[in-house]
């Protein structure tokens, strides 16, 4: 495969083409990066199932230009749904909807729902923007790495991770680290009121503040199927342990004013929320590459971001 350093747009053309004849790109997105397929092509979906070696009842996110694409691929949009996209679109969101006639099962895992996302991520957009130029409906791009591990927030993590599942007509572009650094929101807007699925940047609070919309709480009684709500997801090799006794040689990740115990190996000190999510991925790779057994993480209180990782930690804790 072929890795683009800081595409321009001859290179973002070029990426878009391979896209169309079914081939798979990588790019970054400003939560991960993503394995990006044609999403109306299911051979080169089933290519993004077989890289990752994900099961292919697991669906799919489409990512679009903007909400004018929003017709395509749904259908039934509630008017809450179109609220909350002119409110945080472009950025780091999912609306799951009930799909149109062009969303096929192979997207879908066999639901009548869909996943729809614009990314924020100049890239992204960029790519997605020019396959649309040539014709191309929506990019299929769940995270750029094997199933159940740790998400790439690097080219060069997306290279450690699928290297070696990439043919040589695929491409990997390379726009930096994702600066969010956690997966997008995911909110069910299938039903009369929302329904956060996957805790992400966007927070309860602010989607409740989109004209007045109340949250359904109810998010373990949802038998949607979507990205990132197994119990064990996002698992690094090594043990993790949350908000337990740190012992000697343990991989070590807190916040900054938080003392690093006798004998452990800081592997971080995030100042902010927003640092402690957008090195969380790195901090758990950092540790299997280090050849470390454990990592004992000092779980963020709070909202907002904070539920974000908490949820992500509590699903890489668990085997």
């Amino acid at each position: 495969m072929e890795i683009i350093n800081n595409p321009k747009q001859v290179d973002i053309k070029t990426a878009a083409q391979a896209l169309k004849d079914g081939h798979l790109v990588a790019f970054p997105t400003e939560t991960v990066y993503g394995l990006g397929a044609d999403a109306t092509n299911e051979k080169a979906v089933s290519r993004v199932y077989s890289v990752k070696a994900r099961p292919t009842n697991h669906p799919l996110i489409i990512h679009i230009s903007s909400m004018n694409q929003f017709g395509k691929w749904a259908t039934n949009i509630p008017e809450y749904a179109i609220k909350l996209a002119k409110a945080f679109w472009p950025g780091p969101m999912t609306l799951i909807l009930k799909k149109s006639y062009l969303t096929k099962n192979f997207i879908t895992g066999g639901q009548n729902l869909v996943g729809l996302r614009v990314p924020s991520h100049p890239t992204a957009l960029m790519l997605i923007k020019e396959f649309e130029n040539l014709g191309g409906f929506g990019i299929a791009a769940p995270s750029a790495n094997r199933f159940g591990a740790v998400s790439p927030t690097t080219s060069d993590a997306v290279m450690e991770e699928l290297g070696p599942y990439l043919s040589h007509s695929d491409f990997v572009l390379n726009g930096g680290a994702s600066e969010v650094g956690v997966e997008s929101t995911i909110i069910d807007c299938s039903a009369d009121c929302p329904n956060i699925l996957r805790p992400g940047m966007i927070s309860k609070e602010q989607v409740e503040n989109v004209g007045g919309l109340r949250i359904n709480d109810n998010i373990s009684g949802s038998k949607i199927k979507t990205s990132g709500i197994l119990i064990s997801h996002y698992s690094p090799e090594a043990e993790v342990v949350l908000d337990g006794k740190t012992c000697p040689e343990d991989g070590f990740f807190a916040m900054a004013e938080i003392q690093t115990p006798t004998g452990a190996i800081r592997l971080g000190s995030p100042a902010t929320i927003e640092e402690y999510a957008k090195n969380l991925y790195s901090v758990l790779r950092l540790a299997d590459q280090k050849g470390l057994k454990r990592i004992s993480i000092i779980q963020p209180s709070g909202d907002g971001l904070a539920v974000a990782i908490r949820d992500r930690l509590s699903k890489a804790a668990t085997r």
